[in-house]
């Protein structure tokens, strides 16, 4: 019984599992080559390498970290928010422009605040896109966070004057980390939904069927 409970819940959560395996591995390598290539740095200013706890809790690995997440976080929520308002006909990730939306009613096995209606019912309609729209919110917080502590130490190991967190706000250089990571994702989400309009993966949800028209809107 116990190994086959183990075997449903991978089948049934695989997707989530080897995404969140993948995630650690990455976050592992990141870890581990980040803080070897910091130290050499250091060491090159004749400064003492840091340990991997005193690393990860540095400005420069928060910055790196928080600056992808950030730039992830926008294009989740951005892309979620959108697609509940506009369409691109032909597109596996689109609406069909000449369908017309019905919510359906709360059946009993409805999430409670569905049932619920009213104003929590309107949250809860709403509540991915703006969970997507925190993340990307506090993501972007200690993104600024990281980025002005690694810029101020740099200072201090460079002998220059360190910087204020408003003045660094608004400056280039944490703009310049934000807009090289945002226009990445907003180009291969566009590439995506044009991409499903030509092209298939046969058993994904996010491609139409094989032998699906062109013209066809949504999986």
């Amino acid at each position: 019984m116990f190994n086959q409970g183990c075997r449903a819940i991978a089948r049934e959560n695989g997707l989530t599992i080897v995404l969140a395996l993948m995630f650690l591995v990455s976050l592992i390598g990141m870890a581990g080559t980040g803080v070897s290539a910091f130290n050499e740095l250091r060491i090159a200013h004749g400064m003492e390498g840091l340990s991997l706890g005193g690393y990860l809790t540095s400005g420069a690995f928060v910055s790196a970290l928080f600056e992808n997440w950030e730039s992830e976080f926008l294009q989740m929520a951005s892309y979620v928010m959108l697609t509940a308002v506009l369409v691109q006909r032909g597109s596996a990730e689109s609406k069909d422009p000449d369908e017309k939306a019905e919510e359906s009613a709360p059946a009993p096995r409805s999430p409670w605040p569905a049932k619920r209606g009213g104003w929590l019912g309107w949250l809860y309609g709403r509540s991915l896109g703006l969970s997507l729209l925190a993340l990307f919110i506090i993501s972007f917080c200690l993104h600024w966070w990281g980025s002005l502590h690694a810029a101020n130490a740099d200072a201090v190991l460079h002998g220059k004057p360190t910087t204020s967190g408003f003045d660094y706000l608004i400056g280039a250089q944490f703009w310049f980390e934000s807009f090289q990571n945002w226009q990445s994702e907003f180009l291969s989400t566009a590439v995506l939904v044009v991409l499903s309009i030509f092209l298939r993966q046969k058993g994904s949800p996010e491609s139409k069927p094989v032998n699906a028209p062109h013209r066809q809107t949504g999986a």
